[in-house]
């Protein structure tokens, strides 16, 4: 760990600090901005639902992010291009009334907001008020600057996310980005551009961490790595990934911290043979 890093690691006062602090009230992007001044990291998850949401509230978890990334963990598509408005809303609600403590951001969906800025605010306002998230999150560097102007100056605290963009992977596939030099600069640009427009923290997904690095010593707003390295202000992991519930290959970057695929389907297993066997229910779980 750099000095650098020891540096970030801890927060000056913890009274104050995002994961494990003593308030009861929903973090705000004042909060996240705070936090960077402060050189302290957080974490951050995906959530989809309000049961799994509540457990990473109780945790300390600051921000939980409800991704379009429900499309590939949760609903059975194969990519997150078909996730819909209905779809952000209804899960991004969930998300909300399982918490109280972290900041909820709802991703729009991809053609929720490529047309541009009109379109984006309608999608972006339906989220706040049918969903109640306290941001959004939308792709794009340079391309969604106007988008994320009128969002901010329309009160609506914006999550940049630059690097590789899943939204498009029609176009650029699943591989990391910002390699080679136009490509590092494209990428600076783009990270410029996103807080130019107002974001309030940018992340930066399958980023080269020395490029990662870079970005979060330009920028004064929080980055938010992942596959990026350690150096950014804050970490994301899609939730299922990190807790081992994702079946086949996961990304490099992501270390799983349980294995609850496995111990899921052995908890299913003995249950089905005890009903088999007779053995469920016993006079203990039987009602008289």
């Amino acid at each position: 760990m750099t000095q650098l890093s020891a540096a970030r690691a801890k927060p000056s006062d913890g009274s104050k600090a995002l994961y494990g602090g003593k308030g009861t009230r929903r973090i705000t992007v004042r909060d996240i901005a705070l936090a960077k001044e402060r050189g302290e990291k957080w974490p951050m998850l995906t959530a989809y639902d309000a049961m799994t949401a509540s457990v990473f509230d109780e945790a300390g978890i600051p921000v939980l992010l409800v991704g379009d990334s429900a499309g590939n963990c949760h609903l059975g598509y194969e990519t997150t291009v078909p996730v819909t408005m209905d779809e952000m809303t209804m899960l991004s609600a969930a998300v909300v009334r399982g918490t109280q403590r972290a900041l909820i951001v709802g991703d729009l969906p991809f053609g929720s907001y490529q047309e541009g800025p009109v379109q984006a605010l309608r999608s972006a306002t339906r989220l706040v008020k049918d969903a109640g998230v306290g941001a959004v999150k939308l792709e794009g560097g340079e391309r969604s600057h106007e988008q994320i102007r009128l969002l901010v100056e329309s009160g609506i605290p914006v999550m940049a996310h630059i690097g590789l963009t899943p939204q498009s992977v029609n176009a650029m596939g699943y591989r990391v980005q910002g390699r080679g030099e136009e490509a590092a600069q494209q990428l600076l640009r783009d990270a410029k551009a996103v807080q130019d427009a107002g974001a309030f923290a940018v992340v930066l997904e399958l980023v080269p961490a020395e490029l990662a690095a870079e970005v979060t010593r330009v920028l004064h707003i929080p980055t938010v790595g992942i596959g990026a390295g350690p150096e950014t202000d804050a970490q994301v992991l899609v939730w299922t990934d990190m807790l081992g519930l994702t079946q086949g290959r996961v990304p490099k970057f992501v270390k799983k911290y349980a294995a609850l695929r496995e111990v899921m389907g052995d908890a299913v297993k003995a249950y089905a043979e005890d009903v088999v066997g007779g053995t469920f229910p016993t006079e203990e779980h039987s009602v008289h």
